[in-house]
């Protein structure tokens, strides 16, 4: 018999209900869809279930002995499910600035799954998919690395981080051209700056360099250059040392979520998509959704 258990729960809905159109709303699939679960369960067992008409949906005799005895079961079924997945976790990586409404999907996700996910800061050039630590990683690129999936959730605008003590600070406003001509602070392992970027116009020497957010922070501090960062770090990050400057012309900073393309965690796609739905609530600030799968 070619049963799936997905025919057993619309059948159990049904029967629960007494129709089709109240246990479609219940499983959340059309009409059509329900119907054809359940022919095909009829056609497998090769009896009826349902005595049909256009004004009342009722259980044969045998449909009701099916019901009796399968309820329990998928019950049971459904609690040895649920217990397999206590204390599993889904572990998402990133190197600085995790969005704003990151945490509130993140805990709807656990809800609906029982699965928690836990935020692990990795100062990797993958944010931890690259040494395995963690099933996600939040990615700033152009694009994602060869080997990993995932989707693309919003772009940013930057703001220039200029030393406070320099005259430059004291801007209204800077150009993208402009920062060419100061040295500048790169993140080599999680950064979104980099010289050849500026392709027109001579590019800026490099002043320092680092290997994660607060090491770059502090550099620009110590005057040892210029640079930039999403217009979400002006959020989320402060310095005494730092001003942080509204910056015109420069590129956008894109931002997915990544999983690797083979032997992913079981719950990513679902992660992702998830985080995907959201991602216009993601950031407070100016960003645009582009709502296409990416790798």
């Amino acid at each position: 018999m070619n049963i799936d258990l997905r025919h057993l729960r619309c059948f159990l809905a049904v029967a629960a209900e007494g129709g089709f159109t109240a246990a479609g709303h219940r499983m959340h699939l059309g009409q059509p869809t329900l119907t054809r679960n359940i022919r095909a369960l009829e056609q497998s067992l090769g009896v009826r279930l349902f005595d049909r008409t256009t004004r009342r949906t009722e259980l044969t005799e045998k449909g009701g002995a099916l019901r009796d005895a399968v309820a329990p079961l998928l019950n049971q079924l459904d609690a040895v499910l649920t217990d397999l997945r206590e204390g599993e976790k889904l572990r998402v990586g990133f190197s600085w600035g995790l969005p704003e409404g990151f945490s509130r999907v993140a805990a709807r996700f656990a809800e609906e799954t029982g699965i928690e996910v836990e935020f692990i800061r990795c100062d990797t050039l993958l944010a931890g998919l690259d040494t395995g630590v963690v099933d996600l990683g939040l990615l700033r690129g152009e694009e994602l690395p060869k080997g990993l999936r995932g989707v693309f959730l919003y772009e940013e605008s930057r703001v220039a981080a200029i030393p406070a003590g320099w005259r430059l600070a004291e801007r209204p406003r800077l150009d993208w051209t402009e920062l060419a001509q100061w040295p500048l602070v790169i993140n080599t392992v999680s950064g979104t700056t980099f010289p050849d970027m500026w392709r027109d116009g001579g590019q800026p020497e490099i002043g320092a360099e680092c290997r994660n957010f607060d090491e770059w922070l502090e550099k620009v501090a110590a005057g040892l250059g210029v640079g930039t960062a999403p217009t979400s770090a002006a959020r989320r990050y402060t310095h005494p040392g730092v001003r942080l400057v509204p910056l015109a012309g420069a590129p956008t900073v894109r931002t997915h979520l990544a999983h690797p393309s083979h032997g992913a965690h079981p719950q990513a796609t679902r992660f992702a998509d998830q985080v995907w739905r959201a991602a216009d609530a993601l950031l407070t600030g100016p960003a645009t959704v582009r709502p296409e799968p990416e790798g």
